[in-house]
């Protein structure tokens, strides 16, 4: 017996395991009666303990209509008496997602007439993809329209109909299931078939935020935050914003001028930065030219340069090196050749860096790390190798 449609505001209750049984390392118990919901139509499942044993998940069988499957961290035995305790607050977010969910499918459908295609309700941010086309105007109105329906404080009903009555209800959209078909009602504003559970007025789930939309298979799919989890976003939103403001001595809702600002400041330097890094790898390829006046090159580069400077030597013709960068972990470094020299850079890899632990790879430019400590015997290998 599904306890959770008719008092979803309870979260303690005492029942009889009816089956119980073990199986790949899991326990698992079919009870009388449940207050846990389980994952179904977008919405996640309940946890709690029964006999303070931990519920880690719940399942059904078959939707709507299967038996209700626990389960357990440790195993229970049929035929025991059990106490059932939701985590509640878990149970009342889940709530106020749904309800904010039906509310806002409801919005589009009036804004836009967009059909609800799927909902997603597994974690604070949650998404409903609609058949319309992106429009700002649309999510805007669709939202605005949302919180008027929670500042109405509405009441919410649900009943049961026969599957032959569903033509007289006007319900949103058809029924998933046959047979015995529970209706979730907002007076005046909503009316669907659906399993979950809900709050018992509209007021409950606000407020309601869509913090962000985009297309989606043809469509548009919109992600929104409701209840608590909306105000403790905003809430946390708005310190970041009072910290980033006394920080740009600003208000915390202007922080985006002064930021914007110090972004291009930032750009401004980091080009100034680029073209001094290319200007050094220019002089440093230039004078490594000169010291090695037949191209086969060995010596230590700064880190900061040490990708620049093996890409310009690896354009020069006749040009054979091995550049070290040191540094306090690891020291990197680029073992190059420009495509006119015969000799094999793999076997050279393989006889003077492997050795010594080297990681990294490439074909004519091969970049990569070595220990700490192995830079300068690297570079002396490669000097005796080549009998420079």
């Amino acid at each position: 017996m599904r306890l959770y449609h008719e008092h979803p505001y309870e979260s303690e209750f005492s029942t009889q395991v009816q089956r119980a049984w073990s199986e790949g390392g899991k326990h698992f118990a079919v009870l009388e009666q449940t207050l846990f919901y389980p994952t179904a139509g977008g919405q996640s499942n309940d946890t709690g303990t029964l006999n303070d044993i931990p519920v880690l998940d719940v399942r059904e069988d078959s939707k709507a209509k299967g038996d209700i499957v626990h389960v357990l961290e440790n195993p229970l035995s049929e035929g025991m008496k059990v106490v059932g305790k939701l985590d509640w607050n878990r149970r009342y977010r889940h709530m106020q997602r749904h309800t904010a969910e039906h509310t806002l499918a409801q919005a589009f459908w009036r804004a836009a007439g967009w059909e609800t295609l799927s909902v997603n309700m597994s974690s604070s941010v949650c998404t409903i993809d609609f058949s319309g086309e992106p429009d700002e105007a649309t999510i805007k109105q669709g939202e605005a329209l949302a919180n008027w329906a929670v500042y109405a404080n509405t009441p919410i009903h649900t009943y049961w109909i026969d599957d032959s009555e569903v033509e007289k209800e006007s319900l949103r959209r058809a029924p998933k299931v046959s047979g015995q078909i529970r209706v979730v009602e907002i007076e005046d504003w909503d009316k669907v078939a659906c399993g979950g559970t809900h709050l018992a007025r509209t007021g409950e789930a606000g407020p309601i935020k869509v913090i962000k939309y985009e297309r989606y298979k043809g469509g548009t799919r919109i992600y929104f935050m409701a209840g608590w989890e909306a105000l403790e976003t905003f809430v946390a939103e708005h310190a970041i914003l009072s910290r980033l403001g006394e920080k740009f001595s600003s208000a915390p809702l202007e922080v985006e001028k002064p930021i914007g600002n110090m972004q291009g400041e930032w750009y401004k330097v980091r080009g100034e930065n680029a073209a001094l890094k290319d200007e050094l790898a220019e002089r440093i390829m230039r004078e490594l030219l000169a010291e090695f006046p037949h191209h086969t090159i060995h010596a230590q580069v700064s880190d900061n340069v040490l990708d620049a400077v093996g890409k310009r030597l690896a354009e020069w013709p006749g040009v054979l090196a091995l550049l070290v960068a040191p540094g306090q972990d690891k020291a990197r470094y680029v073992l190059l050749k420009h495509s006119s020299r015969p000799e094999d850079l793999q076997a050279l890899w393989k006889e003077i860096l492997e050795p010594l632990g080297a990681k990294g790879g490439g074909a004519l430019v091969k970049l990569g790390v070595l220990p700490t400590g192995t830079g300068g015997k690297a570079l002396e290998a490669f000097r005796a190798k080549l009998a420079i």
